[in-house]
């Protein structure tokens, strides 16, 4: 938990909250940038000229993807805040960026949820009923942290009902009862394993530390046909990892796991040919995006 001083409704101080917001903002924005600088020193070099940066306005007729810098961010809608928020930090290594919470009000409800009232009001059904909270009205919340790993952010999401404390107990709606990654829509997040790591004793040490914190929901697949929790938990420690070894994808090493919300988690190495597959593709990218003015 943080330990950033509070008011007394539990929220930041203003001042101190503003400063948050403004650090965390700028940390974030420099992400992709500073991810692609420690792969390749040579774009640490290549920071925007004052001519550069007067033509900036020109981007906005390049085509979308010039105007594009990354992925920001993926964003997770969680039941319990507090648990999500270590899992992805204490387990996983991830660094709080910032935090933020107790959003109400119309603006923030349009922003959010105005394609789901439009389907409700044409289905002729209470939007309570698709999972639409009251954020205009104040009946619930939404509360949010940002979570920062060497390449990418994390946002985890809280919806609450107003009377329900920042960050621990429940959400205000139920989680899906079927959680198989091969529904349409169903997103995953993938973690890259270090080249030097061992891939079946890294998942061996992440489902122990986290049924250490008791976190059940955290139970990674087996490459073998287990019937049973027991003979998953009693399969070798080889079979915590599908390695390909040939065609396209020679070199990836894979595993799925469920994260203690249920999340659908991926977590992967890649190696040899495949590696360098990823690495012309990135180098190729960047070049086509040099000849764009990006």
């Amino acid at each position: 938990m943080s330990n950033e001083p509070m008011n007394t409704n539990g929220l930041l101080d203003p001042d101190r909250r503003d400063v948050l917001r403004i650090a965390g903002s700028a940390a974030i924005g420099g992400i992709a940038a500073n991810a692609l600088a420690l792969n390749d020193p040579a774009l640490a070099d290549n920071a925007a000229s004052p001519t550069q940066v007067a033509a900036a306005g020109a981007r906005d007729t390049a085509p979308l993807g010039v105007r594009l810098q990354g992925v920001q961010h993926f964003g997770l809608t969680v039941q319990n805040m507090d648990r999500a928020f270590a899992f992805y930090t204490e387990v996983l290594g991830g660094t709080e960026v910032m935090r933020d919470g107790d959003f109400q009000g119309e603006k923030i409800h349009n922003t959010l949820l105005t394609d789901q009232e439009i389907l409700a009001r044409e289905r002729g059904v209470n939007p309570r009923t698709i999972g639409v909270p009251d954020l205009k009205g104040g009946g619930q919340r939404l509360d949010v942290r940002f979570v920062q790993f060497d390449n990418v952010v994390i946002e985890l999401l809280q919806y609450r009902d107003a009377q329900q404390p920042m960050g621990s107990g429940d959400s205000w709606a139920e989680p899906r009862d079927h959680m198989s990654p091969t529904y349409p829509r169903s997103m995953h997040i993938c973690f890259y394993i270090r080249d030097d790591v061992d891939f079946n004793t890294f998942i061996r040490d992440l489902e122990a530390e986290s049924a250490r914190r008791g976190m059940t929901q955290v139970k990674a697949n087996r490459v073998i046909t287990v019937t049973s929790e027991q003979e998953r938990l009693a399969a070798p420690l080889d079979a915590n990892t599908n390695k390909i070894t040939e065609g396209k994808s020679n070199g990836w090493s894979l595993i799925y796991c469920k994260g203690p919300e249920g999340e659908q988690l991926e977590f992967v190495q890649a190696l040899g040919p495949v590696k360098q597959t990823f690495e012309d593709a990135m180098a190729a990218r960047r070049r086509m995006l040099a000849a764009a003015g990006g």
